[in-house]
């Protein structure tokens, strides 16, 4: 009876290490995971605050809520149709994530444009007076959320696609709640700093007046920083992604030669990995500024010129068959 009671504890102790290992796997994997979908974070934690510009302050909290739960449901789906795809049409991952790519690609070098020309598209909703308008707000952060989350479990999924099947689930389900806690937590701090900046600046101690005033200041400058920051980032990952995804479909060039430039950068004794790291960072960011670029020249630039060029050609062929007709 003891020697039986020993060996069930001893196998429940087995299982206890095992079950530990794997968590210690889930969260290893999970920090990759999290880690690799940093671009398209500082982007949300840029873009979200933007929302409750001009709503009352007692109402910031409640949407950014809301838009965080509206957020949570987005991964919840986006992470049931991923693992339903690398489960029965693995081979679809590549494609989907450079898909995903491409499109940081062109977000990241619209704001470049952005920046360039000076043309800044509004990026906010207009906040209306009526009942209705948190709704429309809310809504509409949830919709571009979406994407955001999209790109984010795409990424994630791709860093754990190897796993068992269960496995995949708890790190997709780790990092989507550890990112969605992360980007809201983070943007609640934000969209309340200056309210912080201006109850400090009240308060009768000079010191803290001067903080108070200086935190008001400063956030102007903390969210465009937050901008450029997620600019660089999304070329940087989306360029990433796609000179990855072309080297695994055969296209290999690219990465080989981005190979070929880091090598030398990374033999440097004592900060090779650096080096390294920072030339392949640069190499991704260039490309994904070119693919970006091409996506952004067919998507705004030849269509613009299009419609300008329309008109004026239609004139033209009029007063040329008045002409003929007279």
């Amino acid at each position: 009876m003891a020697g039986g009671l020993a060996a069930l504890l001893d196998d429940i102790a087995v299982l206890a290490r095992m079950a530990a290992a794997s968590t210690d796997d889930i969260a290893a994997a999970s920090g990759r995971a999290s880690v690799k979908a940093a671009g398209v974070v500082v982007d949300d934690t840029a873009v979200t605050p933007q929302y409750v510009r001009d709503v009352e302050p007692s109402r910031e909290l409640p949407i950014i809520r809301r838009i965080a739960t509206g957020s949570l449901g987005n991964k919840a789906i986006i992470i049931v149709f991923a693992l339903l795809l690398s489960q029965f049409v693995p081979w679809i991952l590549t494609p989907l994530l450079m898909l995903g790519g491409a499109y940081l690609c062109y977000e990241g070098a619209e704001k470049v444009w952005e920046r360039v020309t000076g043309h800044h598209e509004a990026a906010t909703p207009v906040v209306e007076k009526g009942p209705d308008a948190e709704k429309r707000m809310v809504r509409g952060a949830v919709t571009t959320d979406f994407i955001l989350s999209a790109e984010i479990m795409m990424i994630a999924l791709n860093e754990v696609a190897e796993e068992p099947f269960w496995t995949r689930a708890a790190i997709l389900v780790v990092v989507g709640l550890f990112i969605t806690a992360l980007v809201y937590g983070v943007v609640a701090v934000i969209v309340k700093m200056d309210d912080i900046g201006l109850h400090l600046a009240g308060r009768d101690s000079p010191g803290m007046k001067r903080f108070g005033s200086g935190l008001v200041r400063a956030m102007p400058t903390v969210l465009e920083v937050i901008s450029f920051v997620g600019m660089l980032a999304m070329l940087w990952v989306g360029g990433h992604i796609l000179l990855v995804g072309l080297d695994e479909l055969g296209a290999t060039a690219p990465y080989h030669l981005v190979h070929l430039l880091e090598a030398p950068a990374a033999a440097v004794a004592g900060v090779g990995s650096v080096l390294g790291w920072l030339v392949n960072t640069v190499c991704s960011l260039l490309f994904g500024l070119v693919v970006g670029a091409v996506v952004v020249a067919v998507a705004h630039v030849v269509p613009r010129r299009r419609d300008e060029s329309g008109p004026a050609t239609t004139s033209a062929e009029t007063a040329g068959t008045g002409h003929l007709g007279g």
